[in-house]
């Protein structure tokens, strides 16, 4: 029996898919804990990085920041919080607030400078047009340059969220459920398809996590931008064929 055939019949096993420790439970647990620290990291990055887009205060010390912050392991994070979060609580502080920590560190830095990019990126002669019209320096931001700046805000929360879920397996090795325990459990098994099949839902919910953004990321672009990148691209595809010898 190859690999392959022990992963589709592990996947495709009716009691797999039902009661405690399931395909279904642990997915819901998986994708309950990287939304929560989707949001979590959200509400902390989103605002910093408006605040230091828009002023250009605090613009290198955040980037670097948040370059530290990218270069910090998931499973390193997760060690170092888990004795201070397990003295805290010594249930959740061991089994889950350490992957929840780790995740929302991990999710920061892209939402972080897309968003500080996005906004400082923003035609300058759009920001002042906007204040000799008499714009308070929230409406500028509200109503000039967030609008403007969306898709690149977007496409920072859509890389975090598909870091997030791919990156939320580590939580399985401190005891956390989720799509990980598959994984640990496989390996402690030598059970190849429990790992592979563990592999195969965590690419399958990774890959269903950036077309569901991707598509909110489009959503979220106003139509005259939309059509200037497409027409953009229709255009810098015509200058590339036009350059090319013809054969």
């Amino acid at each position: 029996m190859n690999l392959v055939t022990e992963t589709v019949g592990w996947l495709s096993d009716p009691t797999h898919w039902t009661g405690t420790g399931s395909i279904p439970q642990r997915l819901v647990e998986h994708i309950v804990l990287s939304g929560l620290s989707l949001v979590v990291a959200i509400l902390i990055a989103l605002p910093i990085g408006l605040w230091v887009g828009h002023t250009g205060r605090g613009a290198s010390f955040a980037v670097n920041l948040a370059n530290l912050g990218r270069a910090l392991p998931s499973l390193a994070v997760i060690a170092i919080v888990v004795p201070v979060t397990a003295a805290i609580d010594p249930q959740l502080g061991f089994l889950f607030y350490p992957t929840l920590i780790a995740m929302i560190v991990l999710g920061i830095p892209p939402i972080l400078v897309n968003t500080y990019t996005g906004i400082a990126g923003v035609d300058r002669d759009l920001v002042e047009a906007a204040r000799g019209m008499g714009f308070r320096e929230w409406q500028v931001l509200r109503r000039v340059e967030l609008p403007v700046a969306v898709p690149v805000i977007a496409g920072g929360v859509r890389s975090a969220a598909v870091q997030i879920v791919a990156t939320a397996t580590l939580g399985a090795i401190f005891g956390f459920g989720g799509l990980g325990r598959f994984l640990v459990e496989g390996i402690a098994q030598q059970n190849d398809g429990m790992i592979f099949g563990g592999v195969a839902l965590v690419a399958a919910l990774a890959l269903s996590t950036e077309v569901v953004f991707a598509a909110i990321q489009r959503a979220l672009t106003p139509p005259g931008l939309r059509r200037a990148a497409e027409d953009s691209g229709v255009g810098l595809g015509a200058r590339r064929a036009a350059s090319e010898p013809a054969t």
